[in-house]
Formats: structure tokens, C-alpha cells, sequence
């Protein structure tokens, strides 16, 4: 993949080969079912779905019609609230062939949390699974709306959700003031076939049609606009990075809700003519080594505790992974020990890491299958084609090589904005179209990103700048340690000390002493943990990504440091 030449600064541009996509999403789902007609395109073993590409194409349109006969238009917003299933897949690309906004609703929200979702985008139909593990969507839904129960389909007016009309329902019971997804597509008409004809012709490629909530660590989440332009060429480019073909099958255990699962997942397939395979509603990691074997998946995806729970699975070794030649490791930041393990052990010798965020449709930069074992282990690749990407200083002046700032991104693959929230828009997106990415990162002479930390994690210890992944890195080593993470907590001597949060292997023992006598005289004695709490498992969000925030706040409670808190 051709760069830039090395130089001073820590800027970098992308390949300008291939071309990008100039087709939408529809229009990319039609020349698969031309060029790939009847090799697999979806395969749900739980489900009992075995699809080709003229059969997902067609079920998409008859599906994209009764979204029609139910009165919505092109433009429209559309919510889905699901884990991963046929339907997500469907709707995803039916509301993509009827110029439908669809909206990714995170299967673990809650009733605030959801009613603030479809009022910010004003979406006007509801597809819902009827529950999912602990939550019962359909119940959440009947507690913002009771006006359901005595309305019609269609007819819905509640008073916490003045924009929505339809509730449409997964599976095969009724529910009073809902519609049954399976009966939608029997809605439509030769009216509504024409007319789904007819709007195909005029949708273009830069229309938003997938809206995406950011996990909101900070505030409300805010609602990323993305183009059938930003995701379908992030989705070619992802599939390129990995050389998938036709002959492959991709299982994808990671939400579609998010940008890993729905883009880099189902876009990288249709652009490919590869198979997306689902191994479970929601992430499970014996489901993932039993489908891998039983559909001889050739690439696999997840984020690093995925890996890990696959890894440490007892029945790890008893199945047989040699199908696998290639993935992608991401969403957080991958330990080296566990990408070691990926490729000598899963197989996976070809596995990239990418590094992105919503906003950027997801991928800017990915490591290369080809690249030395030691970049693809301790970077996150280089820039993406058709890409740049730049680190500056807090007065937005790109540093020099080897220099810690702040990673920003421009290029097709930049969102729209945020949904009605021009503000906010303008604090991501500067002049210049700079997508700043909130990611502290360094590159090196040839171009190769490394994640260093977030802005806000970086801690500052007596004046000292420590960067909580090198940290992490470190403790990897250890041959107790299964997982760990390292938050800044209050001091009233140093203002910010460090604290390591321990995930033991099982069956392991350790001490806050052993850990702390560990990394003497091996890494900076201001990087050397303060504090070391031994815990089961880390809070997250359902993509995987560790909040370190909620770990941070846990922990100064614990350990009573709040009167010594600082802002």
C-alpha cells in the first residue's frame, strides 16, 4: 500500500487506489447478488438461516416495500433495538434501498436512555426484539408508552415519545398497538415495489442514512450522521486490508448495533462477496469456537476480551480453529501478549489490528496482513486509503515524529455531524474538516500509529505526563496477570498516583507487593503502580470497550480517597 514518504512530521496520507465506492449501499447489495447470485451470503445456524445473495437482496426489497406501505418516507428515521439476528441484517439493508435513516439503538439501554435515542432523531417506527438476557424491551417500551395498549399499529401518540408511530416487534407472538415484523413485507404492493424503483433511481451516495449514538461518557450521547458513502467504502476498505475474497466466511461476534458489526462486518462482506456468519445473539465465546469450526470460518473479528474469554475457554483446545487465516482485533487497545496468542494459537497469522471511532465510519488506520509481526503487535497500522491522518499539540500544531499529541483524522470516511447538534459538530470537526479523535497517539518514521491513551486518561503525576497503556503493556508480561487496567486516582502529595485493577489467570495468587516489586528497576519509578486492587471483571459497554471512568470512580471509592480529589 503506497504512502507518503517518511518525513519530520507526524502526518501521513493514504493509498489513492482502488477508487472509492461512488454507489449506495443498495446499489452495493444488487451487484452482489449479480456477481455472487447463489454463494452464501448469511448464515445463522441458530437461526436456522442460510442465505444467498439473490435471497437476502430479495428479502430486503419485499421488507423495504412494507416499510413503504406503512407510510414512511425516504428521509425518514427508523430505530432498531436488537441484538444480532436475520432482521437487524435485513433491516439494515432494506431502510438502505428505501433511502430510510436507520438508527442503532445499543441492546443495553434503558427505558431513559431509549426515549432520549428516538426523540433526538424524531424516529417515527420502532423495530424491536421482544428481550434480550435481563431486559425485557417490549415492557420498557409499554412503560414509555402505555398509550400502546389501546392503539392501533400505526396510530401510536404517546406522550414521551411524541414522533413515533409504529412499533414493529421481532418473533412470532402479538403484542397489543404493535405490528409483527414478519408481517411487513406482505403490506406492500406493485405500488410500493414502483415506488421503492423510483426512489433508488434518486438516492445518492452522500444521503445519511445510518445515525449511531456515541457510548456518552460525557453528557448525552450524540447521534453520529454517517453517509451510504462513509460506510460502504470504510466496510471495502476494512475487507481489502484483510484480502478477503468470495471463498471467505467472516464470523462476527460483535454487535451490529455498532460500527465493528454492521460496517466492517456486513459491508465488508457485500463488497466481497464473502459469507457473514452470526455464531449467537449476543457475544459467546463457546459459540464462537463451536461456529468457527462447524462453518469453517476463514476470519474472525472481536475486540481483546473477546479474545481472551476465547482463549481461556476449557474447551479451547478440544476444537479446531486451522480454518482461520485472518481478522480483526479492535474497539479498545489490544494487548501485545494477546495478539501473540491470536496468531500462534487461533491460527490467525494474517490478523490486523484497526483503530478508529464512529465518527470516522469507523477505520482510519489498520495494520496490513503482511506487515512485520512486531508493527502488527505493538501499533495499529497505518493510515487507511483515500485517508489522512495527523497528531497535533494542544495549539493544533502537528509534532514531529515520535512526538505524544493528539491523533485527528480527514477524509471521506468523516461523518456528516452530530444529529441537530451543530455545537458539537464544531468541537469534533474543525476547519479544515479534521475529525479530532480525543486519542493521544505517537507515529513513527514509516508511518506506523500507536495508541498511547485518551486525553482524558492521561495522568499527571508530579508533574510527570504517564500514558495508563504503556503501563498496562507492561503488566501483561507478568505471568499472573490475565488482564489489567490502569486508572490515574487523587494525591494529595503527587495529585494523580496510579492504580492497576488485576484480572489474576485462574487459580492464580498474587500481592500488591509482588506486583509492585515486579516493575521496579524495570519501567520509571512514577510509572509503578501505587495501588493494586485485585478484581473479577471490569465494567464495560456491550461493544466490549472498558469504561474507565466507572473502573476510576469505583476505585477512589474504595480505596477512601474522596476528600483528596481534584477536578
Amino acid at each position: 500500500m503506497p504512502h507518503t514518504p517518511a518525513s519530520t512530521a507526524s502526518y501521513t496520507q493514504g493509498a489513492t487506489l482502488p477508487a472509492l465506492h461512488d454507489i449506495t449501499i443498495g446499489q452495493a447489495l444488487e451487484q452482489a447478488a449479480r456477481q455472487w447470485g447463489e454463494r452464501e451470503a448469511l448464515v445463522i445456524a441458530h437461526q436456522e438461516v442460510r442465505w444467498s445473495w439473490t435471497e437476502l437482496l430479495r428479502r430486503s426489497d419485499a421488507l423495504a416495500a412494507g416499510l413503504l406501505a406503512l407510510g414512511l418516507e425516504p428521509g425518514d428515521r427508523v430505530g432498531i433495538w436488537a441484538p444480532n439476528c436475520a432482521e437487524w441484517t435485513l433491516m439494515q439493508f432494506a431502510t438502505a434501498r428505501a433511502g430510510l435513516i436507520l438508527v442503532n439503538i445499543n441492546p443495553a439501554y434503558r427505558s431513559n436512555e431509549l426515549a432520549y435515542a428516538l426523540n433526538k432523531v424524531s424516529c417515527k417506527a420502532l423495530v424491536l426484539a421482544p428481550a434480550l438476557k435481563s431486559s425485557n424491551y417490549i415492557e420498557i417500551l409499554r412503560s414509555l408508552a402505555p398509550e400502546l395498549d389501546a392503539q392501533a399499529p400505526g396510530q401510536l401518540q404517546a406522550a414521551a415519545l411524541p414522533h413515533l408511530r409504529w412499533a414493529i416487534r421481532l418473533g412470532e407472538e402479538r403484542t397489543a398497538g404493535m405490528l409483527a415484523f414478519d408481517d411487513v413485507p406482505a403490506l406492500a404492493g406493485a405500488a410500493e415495489r414502483a415506488q421503492l424503483a423510483a426512489i433508488a433511481a434518486r438516492l445518492r451516495p452522500t444521503d445519511p442514512i445510518n445515525i449511531q449514538f456515541t457510548s456518552g461518557t460525557t453528557g448525552f450521547p450524540k447521534g453520529a450522521t454517517l453517509t451510504h458513502r462513509n460506510i460502504l467504502n470504510n466496510g471495502f476498505f476494512v475487507g481489502e486490508a484483510i484480502r478477503l475474497t468470495p471463498q471467505d466466511r467472516l464470523c462476527i461476534p460483535v454487535p451490529l448495533y455498532h460500527c465493528f458489526g454492521m460496517v466492517m462486518g456486513n459491508l465488508a462482506c457485500v463488497t466481497h462477496g464473502c459469507a457473514m456468519v452470526y455464531p449467537s445473539e449476543a457475544f459467546d465465546p463457546l459459540a464462537v469456537l463451536h461456529t468457527v469450526q462447524a462453518e469453517r470460518c476463514t476470519a474472525l473479528y472481536g475486540v481483546p476480551t473477546m479474545f481472551i474469554a476465547v482463549l481461556d475457554h476449557p474447551l479451547f483446545s478440544t476444537i479446531d480453529l486451522s480454518s482461520l487465516r485472518t481478522g480483526i482485533m479492535a474497539g479498545s487497545p489490544c494487548p501485545i501478549e494477546v495478539m501473540k496468542r491470536v496468531q500462534s494459537q487461533m491460527h490467525m497469522h494474517e490478523v490486523t489490528i484497526a483503530y478508529g471511532m464512529t465518527e470516522t465510519s469507523p477505520v482510519s488506520t489498520q495494520s496490513a496482513v503482511d506487515d512485520p509481526v512486531d508493527r502488527r503487535v505493538s501499533t495499529v497500522g497505518r493510515v487507511q486509503p483515500h485517508l489522512e491522518v495527523q497528531i497535533v499539540d494542544t495549539d493544533n500544531r502537528v509534532v514531529p515524529r515520535g512526538v505524544v499529541g493528539e491523533l485527528c483524522t480527514r477524509g471521506y470516511s468523516v461523518m456528516l455531524g452530530y444529529w441537530d447538534d451543530a455545537e458539537k459538530t464544531r468541537e469534533a470537526i474543525d476547519a479544515e474538516g479534521w475529525m479530532h479523535t480525543g486519542d493521544l497517539a505517537t507515529m513513527d518514521a514509516e508511518g506506523y500509529v500507536n495508541i498511547v491513551g485518551r486525553l482524558k486518561d492521561m495522568v499527571i503525576r508530579g508533574g510527570e505526563n504517564v500514558y495508563p497503556r504503556e503501563v498496562e503493556e507492561f503488566y501483561y508480561r507478568h505471568p499472573k496477570v490475565q488482564d489489567v487496567q490502569v486508572v490515574g486516582v487523587p494525591d494529595p502529595r503527587f495529585g494523580e498516583v496510579l492504580c492497576a485493577c488485576v484480572v489474576l489467570k485462574a487459580g492464580e495468587k498474587a500481592t500488591p507487593q509482588e506486583l509492585q516489586d515486579f516493575a521496579r528497576g524495570q519501567i520509571a519509578h512514577y510509572k509503578v503502580p501505587a495501588y493494586f486492587e485485585f478484581v473479577d471483571a471490569f465494567p464495560m459497554t456491550i461493544t466490549g470497550k472498558i469504561q474507565k471512568f466507572v473502573l476510576r470512580d469505583a476505585m477512589v471509592a474504595k480505596l477512601n480517597l474522596k476528600a483528596a480529589a481534584t477536578a
